[in-house]
């Protein structure tokens, strides 16, 4: 059993529906057989607390030394918090663009020029909000150790991105888990595995 794609379906953060006529619409038009809301999470003490140490122990296998733990603007808000929270470490957030007014910042909280600093996603699909992410923590002289998210779909495009910005990044959930785990608890037929996973090929 996969932990994370377990709590994932049994708190309803994530809705499959392989029938084209039954597809979810993305805020960006798309259209698709699954939906994540990784927001639900938040009201599950139990599965969020999971989470967040499968978070943590993948922080202390792996980073040496990190010195802020940031939060993407909003989802990835409270999973930074709850990060820096077991961490005993300093925690910002970034928003998707500079304020208008004031001192025009991107990241809110106190940084320093030349920390580290692991960037936490709720989820990443193209990766779009990830990179813009890493380039406001680049423009204020950060050192960028990194994206972690809960559950990334793996699309090529995201991918792709990530290598351009020369970022590594970390799922503890995919897309592939995912569906494992729903055909595991009869939410979906092996055949519908198969649809949803072609459909991730073909996405662009």
């Amino acid at each position: 059993m996969n932990k994370i794609a377990n709590s994932l379906l049994n708190c309803e953060a994530i809705h499959i529906k392989p029938n084209e006529k039954d597809y979810f619409t993305w805020t960006s038009g798309k259209r698709s057989p699954i939906y994540c809301d990784n927001r639900q999470l938040i009201s599950f003490p139990d599965h969020r607390k999971m989470i967040v140490l499968e978070f943590v122990d993948y922080i202390k296998k792996n980073f040496n030394h990190v010195d802020i733990i940031a939060g993407t603007a909003t989802a990835g808000i409270p999973w930074a918090a709850w990060i820096a929270d077991e961490l005993n470490l300093n925690m910002v957030y970034i928003r998707s663009k500079p304020k208008g007014h004031g001192l025009k910042s991107a990241i809110e909280g106190k940084i320093t020029e030349g920390q580290s600093v692991l960037i936490i996603e709720d989820l990443i699909s193209t990766g779009k909000s990830s990179i813009e992410a890493v380039n406001h923590a680049k423009n204020d002289k950060l050192n960028v150790l990194g994206v972690l998210s809960i559950f990334n779909y793996e699309f090529k495009e995201s991918i792709e991105a990530f290598k351009v910005a020369n970022t590594s990044y970390h799922s503890l959930c995919n897309l592939n888990e995912l569906t494992t785990e729903a055909n595991a608890l009869n939410l979906i037929s092996a055949e519908e595995v198969d649809y949803v996973l072609e459909w991730k090929k073909s996405f662009s």
